[in-house]
């Protein structure tokens, strides 16, 4: 029985790395025996040492957008003794599917794009139209050629009940109410962000109802988290790390979140999650849970995958009002 480590090249972004785990468990349930080694960003490691299909995470020593061939091939070099006999590149770049090659893995397998004949050399057709999903892509690169696409396994993030239970102690947060956590961050750009105010006018109308009302992120939203507060609901934004931020979800009754990193994260520990999506679609990277509300308005611009909204407007958000989302919460907590 080969027992030959697996090694996968991750995506970037942390919410493609929490619909990844959707493959990891696929792969798990199949090569039970095989251990899984995943190369991701620094920033991913948290969430990968919460997957238990994961044996270990291998940092990318690389800054976003940079090709650093060098660093590329150290690692190469130091990964050369492990024994991995295939690898799974997850992102259709070249520079991505690097690391396999020149570590002299066997079998390297991956989507074609950007000339990468020869660094991959099971070399995948993308269809589209089949694969209308991004967790659909990342599964159908662990299948046999021709195979048929299997039931999609949810993300399941472990939780750290000690650490949850120290943050709360620590950060002093109340826990006598329901718990709501707000999450306003979507690093890929403003088009996908549903206004501060709205998200301001939801935590009054949450706390008037009786509910506390948490907001999470990074250090980069704590001024968007201090005005949705508004000096009432507790503004956590920069105050953990990511891995916190997993077990503080986890605690939470609900989350109203864009289109980011954390919804996947929050939807992966089994908190029931309320997404916001405007320039981005949720037919192709839905939370991968049964415990959602997705709000989204399909108007005639979206979705334009933009980064900024091209024609100025962003009603594709605008037109969510407070008062449907809260009513969501409310149908769901009765």
């Amino acid at each position: 029985m080969n027992k030959a480590p697996l090694l996968i090249v991750g995506p970037s972004w942390v919410g493609d790395m929490v619909m990844a785990q959707s493959l990891f468990r696929l792969l798990h349930e199949s090569r039970p025996h095989v251990p899984i080694d995943v190369i991701a960003p620094r920033w991913s490691l948290p969430v990968l040492a919460r997957m238990p299909e994961v044996r270990r995470g291998i940092a990318l020593p690389v800054a976003h957008r940079e090709l650093g061939l060098g660093k590329r091939w150290q690692l190469a070099r130091q990964l050369r003794a492990t024994g991995y006999t295939g690898a799974i590149v997850l992102p259709r770049s070249l520079k991505a599917a690097l690391v396999p090659w020149l570590a002299g893995i066997p079998e390297r397998t991956g989507f074609r794009g950007e000339m990468r004949y020869g660094v991959i050399n099971d070399m995948r057709t993308l269809d589209g139209d089949l694969l209308d999903q991004t967790v659909k892509r990342f599964i159908a690169l662990g299948l046999r050629r021709g195979d048929a696409l299997p039931d999609i396994p949810e993300p399941r993030l472990e939780i750290s009940s000690e650490n949850q239970q120290r943050l709360i102690s620590d950060l002093r947060l109340a826990i006598d109410k329901p718990v709501i956590a707000l999450l306003p961050g979507a690093e890929y750009g403003p088009a996908k962000c549903w206004p501060l105010a709205y998200f301001r006018e939801l935590a009054g109308l949450l706390q008037e109802a009786g509910l506390a009302v948490w907001i999470m992120g990074s250090a980069a939203d704590r001024p968007a988290g201090e005005y949705i507060a508004h000096g009432t609901a507790r503004n956590l934004c920069g105050s953990t790390e990511l891995a916190d931020a997993i077990d503080l979800l986890a605690y939470c009754e609900q989350a109203v979140s864009n289109d980011s990193g954390l919804l996947h994260v929050a939807a992966a520990t089994g908190t029931h999650v309320n997404a916001l999506y405007g320039s981005s679609s949720p037919t192709y990277t839905p939370p991968l849970t049964t415990r959602r509300r997705i709000h989204y308005l399909d108007i005639e611009c979206s979705p334009c995958f933009e980064r900024q909204c091209p024609l100025e407007h962003l009603r594709c958000l605008r037109d969510i009002r407070p008062q449907a989302v809260l009513a969501g919460i409310k149908s769901q907590l009765s």
